[in-house]
C-alpha cells in the first residue's frame, strides 16, 4: 500500500474544510452565536459571587445601592433572580449549541462520506491498483469520523476559549488596569507554545493516520482471504503480521503521545505563576483600599476562569490536529481526478457493432499488452478469442467498458469512438459475465435485479428461468429472499454463475461479453449454461473469452492471441485446417494429442 507523503500547512485542512462547509455558512454561524452566548453567562457567576460578598461586606455602600437597591435583603432577592436568570439563559444556549453543532458535525460527516464514496466510483481502475480497500475504507470511516468528534466538540471549546480570553482580559483592563498584565503575560507564551506544539505534532498524527491505512489494508486482505490462510493453516503468520503492525501503529500513537502528554504541565506551571503574581498584586492593593473587596473577589474567580482552561488548550489543539490530518487525507482523496471521463455523446440506440482499429495498450508499468490488434464484431454477431494467459484477451474487455484508455488507435461501437461517450451509455450497452462472479451480500433477488433496480419479481423469475437457476433457487431456504452471504459464499461456484447470466439476461444488453463464464464449474453445469447462452446470445453482438475451445465452436469468428498480437483469425473449422495454434490446442483438449 502507497501512502500519501504531501505535507500540509497546519492550517490547510481547516481551509479546505471551511470551504466544503460553506453551504452551511448559516448553521454554523448560529452554532458560533450560541457557543459565545453560551460562554458570556457562563463567566456570570464569579461577578455574582463578587456582588454578593460587596453586599455582605458593604451592604448600604455596595454597588447595587448605588443604582438605587439601599435595602441588604432586596439587593440579594435581586441578586438571586439575576442569578436565576442568568443560569437559565446559559443552560439554554448550552442547549442550543450542542443541538447546532453535533448536528452539523452528523451532516458534514454524512455528506463528505457520501461525497468521497460517489467520488471513488469516477476514478479509474488504475487508481485502485496501488491502493488498498483497508487503506479507502480508513478514509470513508476512521478519518471522516475524526473530523465528526471534533466538530462535536473540539469546535466549540476553541471558540469558547477565544470567547472566554477576549472578555476577561477586557474585564481586568477595566477593574485593575495596573495588574492585568500580570494575568496577560502568561498568555503570549501559551500562545507560542501552542504553535510550536501544533507544528510539531501534526506530522506525528499524519503518521498515526498513515499506519491506520496500512493496518486496516492487511485486515480488510485477510478477512476476504479467510479461506486461503485456513487452508494454508498460515493463522499464526497472519497474526504475527497483524500483530506487528499493530505494534507499529501503537509506536506511532505513542510517539505523538509523548509530545501531547507534555504540553499540558507545562503551560500549568507557566499559568501558575500568573495566577499567584495576581493573588499577591491584586490582594495588596484590596488591603491598602485601592480594590474593592468584592472586585478582589471577582478577580480571583476571573483569573482562575482565564488561566485554567488554557491548560484544556493541549487537549483541544491535539483534537484540532487529528480532525486536520483526517481531513487532509479525505480532501486529498476528493481532489484526485479521475483519468476516465465522460465523453459527450449519448447513445439512444445501440445496433452492437464493435471495432478496434490498430489498438495498443499497456498498464501504468510494464511493456504492451496489446500491439496493434484490430478486429471487428458486426451487429448480432458471436466473436471468440482465445490463447494463453497473459496473450490480452480479459484486456479486450477491460478496454471496450474503458475501464482502461488505449495509448494507440480507435475502438468504436456503432461507429463512434467510445471515448467520446457517456460511460453510463456505454457501460449501459454491454452485458458482462465474468468468471470471477461478484454478488453482494443481500437476497436472491436483489443480486439478479443489481442493475436493473425497478424489476419485479416475475421479471427476475423469468431470467433466472432463461439462466437455468430457478430450479436450484426454489430449492434454497428461503427461495429468491435467500441470502447469498457476502460475495455469495453460501452458493456454489456454479449457482452463483447462473445468478451472474441472469443478471446479464435481465440487463438485456445489446453487447454481451462472456469472460471464461464456464472455465471454473464442473460438465454438468457448463452444459446447463452453455444451454442457457445459446439462448441469449441470438439476436445481440456477443464477445467471448474461452479456454475451453467447445464452447466457441460455432462463433462467427475466433481470434487467436499471442502476446498482445493477433496470429490467426477464422471460424472453427479454418482455423483446424489451417493447421496451427488454435488448431495445436484443440487437439490438446479433444485429447487427439498429449
Amino acid at each position: 500500500m502507497t501512502t500519501n507523503s504531501v505535507k500540509h500547512e497546519p492550517s490547510g485542512g481547516l481551509r479546505r474544510l471551511l470551504s466544503y462547509a460553506r453551504p452551511y455558512r448559516a448553521r454554523i454561524l448560529a452554532a458560533v452565536a450560541f457557543s459565545i452566548l453560551n460562554k458570556i453567562f457562563d463567566l456570570a457567576p464569579p461577578v455574582l459571587i463578587g456582588t454578593a460578598v460587596d453586599i455582605v461586606v458593604n451592604q448600604e455602600d455596595s454597588w447595587l445601592a448605588g443604582i438605587g437597591f439601599t435595602a441588604v435583603p432586596t439587593q440579594l432577592w435581586l441578586l438571586a433572580g439575576i442569578t436565576l436568570v442568568i443560569w437559565a439563559f446559559e443552560s439554554l444556549f448550552e442547549y442550543l449549541f450542542k443541538i447546532y453543532w453535533r448536528n452539523l458535525a452528523q451532516t458534514l460527516q454524512h455528506d463528505l462520506r457520501l461525497d468521497a464514496y460517489s467520488h471513488i466510483q469516477t476514478l479509474d481502475m488504475a487508481y485502485f491498483e496501488d491502493k488498498s480497500t483497508g487503506g479507502l475504507m480508513s478514509i470513508l470511516n476512521d478519518d471522516i469520523n475524526q473530523l465528526e468528534r471534533f466538530l462535536d466538540m473540539g469546535a466549540n471549546s476553541l471558540i469558547q476559549f477565544i470567547t472566554t480570553i477576549t472578555i476577561i482580559g477586557s474585564l481586568f483592563i477595566a477593574l485593575t488596569p495596573t495588574v492585568s498584565w500580570m494575568a496577560i503575560l502568561p498568555m503570549p507564551f501559551v500562545f507560542f507554545g501552542s504553535y510550536l506544539f501544533q507544528r510539531a505534532i501534526a506530522p506525528r498524527y499524519v503518521a498515526v493516520r498513515e499506519q491506520v491505512s496500512v493496518l486496516n489494508g492487511y485486515l480488510s486482505n485477510n478477512i476476504s482471504g479467510i479461506a486461503t490462510i485456513k487452508s494454508y493453516t498460515a493463522e499464526q503468520y497472519e497474526t504475527d503480521r497483524i500483530d506487528r503492525e499493530s505494534h507499529n501503529y501503537q509506536n506511532r500513537n505513542s510517539h505523538a503521545i509523548s509530545l501531547s502528554a507534555m504540553f499540558i504541565p507545562v503551560i500549568r506551571m507557566i499559568i501558575a505563576l500568573g495566577f499567584c503574581a495576581i493573588i499577591v498584586a491584586a490582594g495588596l492593593l484590596a488591603v491598602n483600599g485601592s480594590l474593592n473587596v468584592g472586585a478582589y473577589s471577582v478577580l480571583i474567580f476571573m483569573s482562575q476562569r482565564l488561566l485554567w482552561p488554557l491548560t484544556q488548550l493541549g487537549e483541544t489543539l491535539d483534537q484540532y490536529q487529528r480532525a486536520m490530518a483526517s481531513a487532509n487525507r479525505a480532501f486529498d482523496l476528493l481532489e484526485t481526478p479521475p483519468q476516465i471521463t465522460d465523453g459527450p455523446e449519448t447513445l439512444p440506440q445501440v445496433r452492437g457493432a464493435v471495432r478496434f482499429q490498430d489498438v495498443s495498450f499497456h498498464y501504468s508499468t510494464g511493456s504492451n499488452i496489446l500491439n496493434d490488434l484490430s478486429f471487428e464484431a458486426a451487429a448480432g454477431q458471436t466473436i471468440a478469442f482465445v490463447g494463453a494467459t497473459g496473450s490480452g484477451k480479459s484486456t479486450v474487455v477491460k478496454l471496450l467498458l474503458r475501464f482502461y484508455d488505449i495509448q494507440k488507435g480507435a475502438i468504436t461501437l456503432d461507429g463512434r469512438d467510445i471515448r467520446a461517450l457517456t460511460l453510463h451509455d456505454l457501460r449501459q450497452a454491454v452485458g458482462l459475465v465474468s468468471q470471477d462472479v461478484y454478488l453482494f451480500h443481500g437476497s436472491v433477488y436483489e443480486n439478479i435485479a443489481y442493475g436493473s433496480f425497478g424489476a419485479t419479481m416475475e421479471e427476475v423469475v423469468a431470467a433466472a428461468k432463461i439462466a437455468e437457476a430457478h430450479t436450484f433457487i426454489q430449492n434454497l431456504p428461503e427461495g429468491y429472499e435467500t441470502i447469498v452471504g457476502e460475495r455469495g459464499q453460501k452458493l456454489s461456484g456454479g449457482q452463483r454463475q447462473r445468478i451472474s447470466i441472469a443478471r446479464a439476461i435481465l440487463k438485456n444488453p445489446p453487447i454481451l461479453v462472456l469472460d471464461e463464464a464456464t472455465s471454473a464449474v464442473d460438465n454438468e453445469t457448463e452444459a446447463a449454461i452453455q444451454r442457457s447462452l445459446d439462448k441469449i446470445i441470438v439476436g445481440r453482438t456477443t464477445i467471448v473469452i474461452a479456454h475451453r475451445l467447445s464452447t466457441i465452436r460455432n462463433a462467427d469468428a475466433i481470434y487467436v492471441l499471442d502476446q498482445g498480437q493477433l496470429v490467426e483469425q477464422g471460424t472453427h473449422e479454418e482455423l483446424i485446417t489451417q493447421n496451427g495454434s488454435y488448431a495445436h490446442l484443440w487437439r490438446v483438449q479433444t485429447g487427439e494429442r498429449a
